[in-house]
């Protein structure tokens, strides 16, 4: 048994991950009046939220698929509890400030005439709904982003995207949670408690899985699957660009489930570094998921980058690294009841919206685990689609 920690420990609340989507459970829970603790055998906000670029984003279902306008509806509402969020003030400072908030909106890049038509029915689309968007012409792209090529066709522009640090906003919510932090590894459910590698048992009214890619032990075969990505960011050049800028064909190539890819995604980060994305990579056969660069993949995310941005290719890069997406096998989160434990709930399988629907995966978790009225229907998300025969 670890010296100095107690053998038996208790909360309403056992959670399991504390990283970005962990955090936003544990906030919400704790708005519930229930006491919370988080389980996690490394640094909070570590893992997959440190690899994120936190981007706030409002996907759009454009192509009407059932799957789309899921994935819409979390986002939106989740974008709506993130702006509650950032408009409330904390102790010592605001939120917003604390999360390194910046409203830089998003330029979704047109590179020709086809993704320029694109670009027009998304906005159209998205106006339609009430969501404020606009079409840059080429000539008011370069003005808005003097940076880029020469020659793009245009531009689709969501101002009310935004961008914050992932790892500060877990913190922030854990603390606002009051969540006691519980340094472990777990090893087992019994549907009654928690078992720790080191040895300690855990009893908890409920237990909520947040793990990321290390819930795939409680789940059947391939439910979920690592999408390895590459960040790399560049020392301070100030003013260089203002809108995270991300080309037009991002969603599809981050959707497919079976291709390596690369895709441009820059974003202005505070002191004027740019943050610079970003890769998809799977897992050879027979290889375990690991953290190192390829550098193959690497040179290439970043060629693709400074196809867009030609200036990159003369700044220096101050960091590169990797992270693990987790992604599900079907590209929904699981967000729901376990059906195999009892007292066990789902909250895991984001891939590269963890940040921005963390809020609304948290919420509808929350209602469900409760009995509470959801807010959005669970049914997109129930993790019972991969228990079935």
């Amino acid at each position: 048994m670890t010296q100095g920690l107690k053998a038996r420990r208790s909360a309403d609340v056992l959670i399991v991950g504390g990283g970005i989507v962990g955090a936003a459970c544990a906030r919400a829970f704790a708005r519930q009046g229930l006491s919370v603790a988080v389980i996690e055998p490394g640094p909070v906000g570590g893992g997959a939220t440190a690899a994120a670029m936190g981007h706030l984003l409002l996907a759009d279902a454009l192509d009407g698929s059932a799957t789309a306008q899921a994935e819409h509806g979390l986002t939106r509402r989740s974008l709506q509890l993130w702006d509650a969020w950032l408009g409330e003030s904390g102790a010592n400072k605001g939120n917003a400030e604390a999360a390194e908030l910046a409203r830089c909106g998003t330029l979704w890049i047109a590179a020709d005439k086809a993704e320029l038509g694109l670009a027009l029915r998304k906005c159209a689309w998205l106006n339609e709904r009430g969501i404020s968007a606009e079409v840059l012409g080429a000539d008011a792209l370069a003005r808005a982003e003097p940076m880029l090529r020469p020659g793009l066709a245009g531009a689709l522009r969501v101002p009310g995207d935004a961008r914050i640090y992932p790892p500060k906003v877990a913190a922030r919510w854990l603390n606002q949670a009051r969540a006691e932090i519980i340094p472990g590894r777990v090893v087992a459910f019994d549907g009654h408690s928690v078992h720790l590698a080191d040895g300690r048992q855990l009893w908890g009214a409920m237990t909520v899985l947040c793990a990321g890619l290390a819930s795939q032990r409680w789940l059947p075969p391939g439910s979920l699957v690592a999408k390895k990505g590459h960040l790399a960011i560049t020392q301070h050049y100030p003013n260089s660009i203002t809108h995270q800028l991300v080309e037009l064909g991002y969603q599809s190539k981050a959707h497919a489930v079976d291709s390596d890819s690369v895709s441009f995604n820059v974003q202005p980060r505070p002191g004027g570094q740019i943050l610079i994305g970003s890769s998809r990579q799977f897992p050879k056969p027979g290889q375990a998921e690991d953290e190192q660069i390829d550098m193959a993949t690497l040179q290439s995310m970043l060629a693709h980058a400074c196809s867009y941005l030609p200036a990159l290719a003369g700044m220096n890069l101050l960091r590169c690294w990797t992270g693990q997406r987790p992604a599900s096998r079907d590209g929904r989160p699981l967000i729901g009841a376990h059906p195999e434990y009892p007292r066990v709930w789902l909250a895991t399988g984001h891939e590269g919206l963890g940040v921005s629907t963390a809020l609304a995966s948290a919420e509808l978790l929350a209602e469900l685990s409760l009995q509470a009225p959801p807010t959005l229907s669970p049914e997109p998300w129930a993790p019972q689609r991969f228990f079935a025969a």
